[in-house]
């Protein structure tokens, strides 16, 4: 059965990828970017079966726009992915306000108008899938990334609330969280200005890469192709070797010191 998917961030890594194996697939794509040139090529090959919209996921009257567009276009929205997204390198104190205010305008609140333009045409048509692409630092963190952190830390909670919200609309939520892979995210240029204080940490991390951490972008598709595919799709998939391991580490230590000051926390109920 066909679907109607919008994706945004459609112009490199995991969107574009996804993008042109959703197409493949014989499904009616809307594909977001900032500069829509970077779908000429999908345009090419699949002609109508996708539509290229330029968009900046920042600017929410835009977000509801678009989405009436896709809407009109093709009749129906079937699967929404927040796809689009970047990280900003730095210490915590390193970031400036503004640098900080973007990141989120970008990962959070992009996030959120897209969500909530879908939401009316999911909760009509009585059935939908919203997929938020987040990350394995979503659920765990590494230093000198801490905005980016945040602001995926903050998809989490949204999305697994909405999930309680809509599932009675028929709307599935999913939790997409990679871990490392081969993209631009991480060298992409949004460094804050430096403190030399951290340099021995940034050094440390350098030092510490380990390249067989990283996954390869197309080895993600069948993975994304099961679940939209899924009848009763996961509220959480990581994507990559990495992820699990390293989300049970973190949740290991954190249950040993919630237990270790367990009548501490009692003590405080009153």
């Amino acid at each position: 059965m066909s679907k109607t998917i919008l994706i945004t961030g459609a112009s490199k890594g995991f969107g574009k990828a996804w993008a042109e194996a959703f197409l493949a697939k014989g499904y009616k794509v809307a594909a977001t970017a900032r500069n829509i040139e970077t779908l000429n090529d999908l345009k090419a090959k699949y002609g109508d079966a996708v539509l290229p919209l330029k968009l900046d996921v920042n600017k929410r009257e835009e977000s509801f726009a678009i989405v009436e567009k896709v809407k009109n276009h093709f009749g129906t929205i079937d699967i929404l992915i927040n796809n689009a997204g970047y990280a900003l390198n730095g210490a915590v104190e390193e970031a400036s306000e503004a640098e900080a205010r973007a990141q989120f305008e970008t990962n959070f609140f992009g996030t959120l108008w897209l969500t909530q333009a879908v939401l009316p045409i999911m909760r009509n048509q009585k059935s939908g899938h919203i997929i938020q692409v987040s990350s394995i630092l979503g659920i765990a963190t590494l230093p000198v990334i801490g905005l980016y952190n945040a602001s995926k830390f903050a998809v989490e909670g949204l999305s697994e609330t909405l999930a309680s919200e809509v599932k009675q609309f028929g709307i599935n939520v999913s939790l997409v969280e990679p871990n490392g892979y081969y993209t631009d995210i991480w060298d992409n240029g949004f460094h804050s200005e430096s403190i030399p204080a951290y340099d021995g940490i940034k050094k440390a991390i350098a030092d510490g890469h380990d390249p067989d951490s990283f996954g390869k972008v197309e080895a993600t598709v069948p993975a994304i192709i099961k679940l939209v595919e899924a009848e009763n799709p996961p509220l959480r998939l990581f994507l990559g070797k990495v992820a699990l391991p390293f989300a049970k580490q973190t949740y290991e230590q954190k249950l040993k010191t919630w237990e270790e000051w367990a009548d501490v926390s009692v003590e405080a109920h009153g």
